[in-house]
């Protein structure tokens, strides 16, 4: 899984955590606003007495960093992660610090105390969120006990009863460390989909490379004709003028050789270019099972391969890398698996083509049946390659790629007790065939067998 590494490479992960900076001021100044309108609600419209200055210096602050930050840095910034937490860390205390003027945790605003490490949850490493997780929790337990009285009608002081105070502290804490959690996993599933899709991409990439060399041999035999052809015509010159000294005659027939096995070269890359191209370009589907299959039969097990025809016109579609690796990926895993024999029987009618490729080993273990195609899922265990553990990109790429060729792909065990895996494909007939594909699919629609390239 070479592309998966390059996928996964060191910087692509200190990368993703660098939180955008406009992100954080575009927060913050909302927060600016939001806390700015809810000072002068209570201060001039309910008139409730509190330190409304104290607290429009701490908004004030927030503002300035926000200003200090936007003329610092340009738009585009990315904050690495302590950078990052050091301004989510002052988001806490200057929040910290108004719920401390306005009553604690009995301020109908603290639970926002936890967005912050939220925000940090779904943007930074884990070592980062737990150290503004634990200075959250530190000023959430300052506050239960030293605050200013809550903002109140005059001559009345509001005091919470200790059992409360303790339900909020639990509820704010309870709050901030589900939330977190919660934001973990989706962010973490998120960014393992993300990482298994450039895989994907990678890989469908490289496949249609190897097979856009057939046209790059095509070009190059061309290109090269023509010179050739009149090195050829200046030998025969040669061989004409000189062929009878003794001083040249083994050099030029030397350089007549030589110039005979370039055309040879030639000749025989522009017959795996033209002559063989449209027999490869169009895959009939006993050719395309053939192809897939042919690179794994020297591995010890039998691979028996069956096709049962309804209709007496078979399917013939236009090659793809992403079908031919797909299925090349599942007849290897079938391989790897299998005590002695490997089945891949294919049916097809007017409506459908269907392939059910199976084997004889263990099967899928129950946890990773519902799991199978997800993205870092490992695969069965007992098979003969040890290695075959891997990063569980495979079936996820072979999963990922047929599906965008219209195919349908289950997972399952099968029946009996030498169970194996099996595994079932099925595609429209309309969509495997080359010489209808072209009609009846939708505009801007790909062929299965049709590569980008």
């Amino acid at each position: 899984m070479a592309v998966a590494d390059n996928s996964l490479s060191g910087r692509d992960r200190f990368s993703r955590y660098r939180l955008r900076l406009q992100t954080l001021t575009r927060l913050r100044w909302l927060a600016v606003v939001g806390q700015s309108l809810t000072v002068l609600i209570v201060a001039f419209i309910l008139e409730f007495p509190f330190p409304v200055l104290l607290c429009f210096a701490l908004i004030a602050s927030s503002a300035w960093l926000n200003i200090f930050l936007t003329f610092r840095y340009p738009a585009t910034h990315r904050l690495s992660p302590p950078a990052a937490l050091g301004v989510l860390g002052f988001d806490v205390l200057q929040l910290s610090g108004l719920l401390f003027m306005t009553g604690g945790l009995v301020n109908p605003f603290s639970v926002l105390i936890s967005v912050p490490v939220i925000i940090s949850t779904a943007s930074q490493p884990i070592r980062q969120t737990l150290v503004l997780g634990a200075l959250t929790i530190a000023a959430v337990t300052l506050l239960a006990a030293f605050h200013l009285p809550l903002p109140w009608y005059p001559g009345i002081i509001y005091e919470a009863h200790l059992v409360l105070i303790t339900g909020i502290w639990i509820a704010i804490v309870s709050t901030t460390l589900f939330a977190a959690f919660y934001v973990h996993r989706v962010s973490s599933e998120a960014n393992e989909l993300a990482d298994a899709l450039t895989a994907t991409e990678l890989t469908l990439q490289r496949e249609q490379h190897l097979f856009a060399l057939d046209g790059l041999a095509a070009a190059a035999a061309h290109e090269l004709g023509t010179p050739l052809a009149t090195i050829s015509v200046v030998v025969k010159e040669m061989e004409r003028a000189l062929g009878f000294d003794e001083r040249y005659r083994e050099d030029l027939q030397l350089l007549r050789s030589q110039t005979e096995r370039c055309r040879d070269i030639l000749r025989r890359l522009t017959t795996l270019s033209t002559d063989d191209e449209e027999h490869m370009r169009k895959l009939p589907l006993s050719s395309l099972l053939e192809e897939v299959v042919a690179p794994h039969r020297e591995f010890g097990v039998e691979i028996d391969v069956a096709i049962e025809a309804v209709t007496d016109e078979e399917p013939v579609g236009l090659r793809n890398a992403g079908i031919l690796y797909g299925l090349g990926n599942l007849v290897e895993n079938a391989v790897d698996f299998a005590h002695e024999k490997v089945r891949v029987n294919a049916r097809y009618d007017r409506d459908r083509v269907d392939i059910v490729i199976s084997d004889d080993g263990p099967g899928f273990s129950p946890e990773i049946l519902v799991k199978i195609g997800e993205p870092f899922v490992t695969r069965r265990t007992g098979g003969k390659d040890k290695r075959a553990g891997g990063l569980g990109l495979g079936l996820f790429i072979a999963k990922t790629l047929l599906e965008r060729t219209g195919a349908t792909v289950v997972f399952e065990n099968g029946a009996g007790d030498g169970k194996g895996a099996v595994i079932r494909l099925s595609w429209p007939r309309s969509a495997m065939d080359a010489a209808n594909s072209a009609q009846r699919l939708p505009q801007g629609a790909k062929l299965p067998y049709v590569t980008s390239g």
